[in-house]
């Protein structure tokens, strides 16, 4: 896109959201690329992040799956509490806070879709109660064995670990009820075990949010093709669609807006665009 194309779909973004009565945030993974964290799409960038995985010749998809908290427990939580650790001391990027103050213009606030697993939303500012974690969340923990005990709270649990060989040196967190390895409630490769029941309360929420608003309006930040759950959310509520995407903008409807630009920068230049009308 050229700047004068930017230049106007950041425009005609901005006059979307200014006549909304409500804005729902969808996010993947290029979300949190300004704040500094990983983008795991591809086995050799994923191996750049966690070299001492590819050592082992591991890819995202065979740490990131409930077999792995089995059969190499302490590797599994090497790289889940790295990531915790990881998430935990993040600072929200500036666009989160942009996102927050267009939201308290609006008639109705904001409601959040997201894939991002990190928290980034609610340590923001976000509410609690308005945001929805499809693919769940990393500050929960669920029982391996799948022991009927509800997921509960990691806040307690404190990784140690070893990042040269991505492993976990203290104690495997464990279910409080049967005693099994916990594993993050968070939906895996090949995960048929998945305690979706906090995502799902999430998402009624979002249902019931969403059947109140007329006028409203999808903004889409970083959500790829790769794990499509994101776009495919936004491409299927029939609400006027703006995606923000610096490598896959493109847009199916007349209405939709693409704009090839990362998530920061976009959200900056709508809310500049905002501030002119």
């Amino acid at each position: 896109m050229t700047n004068s194309s930017l230049d106007q779909a950041c425009a005609d973004a901005a006059s979307l959201i200014d006549q909304c009565d409500g804005m729902v945030i969808t996010a993947g993974a290029g979300m949190g690329i300004d704040s500094g964290l990983p983008d795991f799409r591809g086995d050799k960038g994923f191996w750049n992040a966690y070299p001492a995985l590819g050592n082992h010749g591991l890819r995202f998809t065979e740490i990131a799956n409930p077999r792995a908290f089995r059969e190499r427990p302490e590797l599994a939580w090497g790289f889940y509490g790295h990531r915790l650790q990881l998430y935990r001391r993040t600072l929200p990027h500036a666009g989160f806070a942009i996102l927050n103050r267009i939201a308290a213009r609006l008639p109705n606030g904001a409601f959040v879709f997201t894939s991002n697993v990190d928290g980034q939303f609610q340590r923001s500012g976000m509410p609690e109660e308005r945001v929805v974690e499809c693919h769940g969340s990393i500050e929960k923990l669920q029982c391996l064995g799948d022991c009927g005990h509800p997921t509960w709270s990691a806040q307690a649990f404190v990784p140690v670990i070893d990042e040269e060989q991505c492993l976990l040196t203290c104690a495997l967190p464990r279910c409080p009820h049967c005693g099994d390895i916990a594993r993050p409630n968070i939906l895996m490769f090949g995960d048929r075990l998945w305690d979706s029941t906090y995502a799902d309360q999430q998402e009624q929420r979002l249902d019931t949010w969403l059947a109140r608003q007329q006028r409203a309006v999808i903004i889409e930040l970083g959500a790829g093709t790769w794990i499509p759950s994101v776009r495919v959310f936004g491409e299927t509520q029939d609400r006027p669609l703006i995606r923000v995407n610096p490598g896959e903008p493109t847009v199916g409807l007349a209405r939709d807006i693409g704009i090839a630009l990362g998530a920061l920068e976009g959200i900056a230049r709508i809310a500049a665009a905002m501030d002119e009308l």
